[in-house]
């Protein structure tokens, strides 16, 4: 019987990640043709294959397809699904349906290392990578290290964890705003930063998430069947499962994905809120399942979220950021009230 259930959930989840990906593309399609100038579908459908070779269009048409929004378009998408599997890591992890990825100070360490490096004024790069980008991710990845050393590394408990996590992002974002309060003139660069943006896209930031994502998927679904029995609670040390290194495995995935993705677009927040429990309302709590259709919700969302606001205030842009909050902020209040009113 259980047997025959597992099959019909594989089945599912087979079919809705075939849906998934074909919304996907036509998805990431339409966002080729919206923006401050917007393109028919058939020029952007010509402009891709004339780089290829195949056919002729507009120069311009081809510079601004290639150039600007599918590295950006991409972008969104890989950064949306990797902050979604970071978001079912550490609501795993943490058995709380409210944690997020930036749980342990990832986003508040990022941004103290993309503000320092614009302080500094640095303006080198490292394989195509930008001295802010690369700061972000050090800041970030510190940021995990000093709140698991201040936890034990896991062995203190899920509320040292947390607890730790709460206090090093305070730190750190007190920090920020002393060298804020400093330097005036980097004020409104960082403030933007920490809004979130793709504007700045280019092909080796996606190559770069592409990687931090397949790394943190694959590895996650290999831990998929243990970070259940974690999540099962007590049960995990009869079982076999070792339930300290489990959760650091997974945290340190989850940081993994969250710095690199904070590291190529600024902080954006709800996405590794939003995309888990809209997955797991309707396959629920198997994270054979879970992560894969969340990576996926995950990146549609933040695709479109960032297609909206290229064109909501256009010729202006809209912060990501801004958008995503605009929509995660009513579910998390949403989330809340379901919680305290018992219907979890």
């Amino acid at each position: 019987m259980r047997a025959a259930s597992y099959i019909r959930r594989r089945g599912f989840v087979a079919r809705a990640c075939a849906v998934l990906s074909i919304v996907s593309l036509l998805a990431l399609l339409g966002s080729l043709c919206v923006g401050s100038a917007p393109y028919a579908f058939c020029d952007v459908w010509r402009a891709l294959f004339a780089r290829l070779g195949v056919g002729e269009a507009s120069a311009t048409a081809e510079l601004v397809i290639w150039g600007i929004r599918l590295p950006r378009s991409l972008l969104a998408y890989v950064v949306g699904a990797a902050l979604a599997v970071s978001g079912v890591l550490m609501q795993g992890v943490f058995r709380n349906p409210m944690a997020e990825p930036g749980l342990l100070g990832v986003s508040s360490g990022a941004a103290l290392g993309a503000a320092a490096a614009m302080l500094l004024g640095l303006q080198a790069s490292f394989l195509g990578f930008s001295a802010i980008s690369i700061c972000a991710f050090a800041g970030g990845a510190l940021a995990v290290l000093m709140v698991l050393g201040v936890a034990g590394a896991g062995r203190g408990g899920l509320t040292a964890l947390l607890l730790s996590g709460v206090a090093v992002s305070a730190f750190l974002s007190a920090l920020l705003s002393g060298l804020l309060s400093v330097r005036h003139e980097a004020l409104e660069s960082v403030y933007m930063w920490t809004l979130g943006s793709f504007a700045s896209a280019s092909f080796a930031d996606v190559a770069l998430a592409t990687g931090a994502l397949a790394l943190a998927l694959v590895c996650s679904m290999a831990l998929a069947r243990d970070l259940n029995v974690v999540c099962a609670g007590s049960e995990a040390q009869l079982l076999g499962v070792n339930a300290p290194r489990v959760r650091l495995a997974a945290l340190s995935l989850a940081t993994l994905a969250t710095a690199t993705a904070v590291s190529v677009s600024g902080v954006i927040g709800f996405v590794g809120l939003t995309a888990p429990h809209a997955v797991r309302r309707l396959t629920g709590s198997d994270h054979r399942s879970l992560l894969p259709l969340s990576a996926l919700t995950g990146g549609l969302f933040l695709l479109l979220a960032d297609a909206l606001s290229r064109t909501l205030l256009a010729p202006a842009e809209l912060p990501v950021g801004v958008t995503t909050s605009l929509f995660g902020g009513p579910f998390f209040l949403a989330l809340i009230r379901r919680y305290r009113g018992g219907r979890a």
